[in-house]
């Protein structure tokens, strides 16, 4: 996975945007938070933390993300992004009853997703890759929930018109997925689960990258007006 480089970079390719058209602050490793102003959007990765450690930074970053929210700023949450936004916006955010979710998952869009800007248009089902032990389980009060897996029942919401978390990660390759796969086959095991076998049926997900890139058209067009 290393080979592959990191979050940040899996984003910004996945999402088309050049290196200079994109900010990053590893708000973790101690980087300051950036004024909301002058971004057409804001992407929140992943993170190997759990958004209920309620860590210093983890809560910090959630006010920032609250306040960029209200101010009309477009954001989009990708797993622990997601979590974190739902839980920025006055939802509940815990571990998942069933456990882990991991490798390529079918997604289902709920029929509120056929105007949304970003999943407007996609087949009703579809692949994605996730990997999560804790889940959204309730979404924000005002949010309108889009996508569920057979494991997650908020695996994407959208609040107000300029805010998304989405579960899945867009900008997972089928490399990468087999990579984490791999890299987590001991839990797996663990959990009674044949890595083996959750590894095989990892397959490409061109749609679920298409939520990403029509995130970052939609950011430049909203800010724009």
């Amino acid at each position: 996975m290393r080979r592959h480089g990191n979050f940040p970079h899996w984003i910004r390719v996945a999402a088309g945007l050049r290196a200079d058209e994109a900010v990053v602050a590893r708000v973790e490793s101690g980087d300051a938070l950036p004024r909301h102003d002058g971004f057409a959007g804001v992407i929140v990765t992943g993170s190997g933390a759990m958004v209920t450690e309620r860590r210093d930074w983890s809560e910090r970053s959630a006010e920032w993300l609250r306040e960029a929210v209200h101010e009309g700023v477009p954001v989009f949450g990708i797993c622990y992004g997601h979590q974190l936004l739902a839980h920025a916006l006055g939802g509940e955010v815990g571990d998942h009853p069933d456990g882990r979710e991991m490798g390529t998952v079918g997604l289902e869009l709920h029929p509120q997703a056929s105007d949304d800007p970003l999943f407007a248009g996609l087949p009703p089902r579809f692949p994605a890759q996730a990997t999560h032990l804790q889940t959204v389980l309730r979404a924000p009060e005002g949010a309108t929930v889009l996508a569920k897996s057979v494991h997650d029942a908020c695996h994407a919401f959208r609040w107000g018109d300029r805010a998304w978390g989405v579960q899945f990660h867009p900008e997972f390759s089928a490399a990468h997925m087999r990579g984490y796969v791999h890299a987590r086959r001991d839990a797996l095991a663990g959990e009674g689960r044949d890595w083996r076998a959750v590894a095989a049926t990892v397959t490409a997900t061109p749609q679920s990258r298409r939520v990403l890139r029509r995130f970052v058209r939609h950011a430049r067009g909203a800010r724009g007006r």
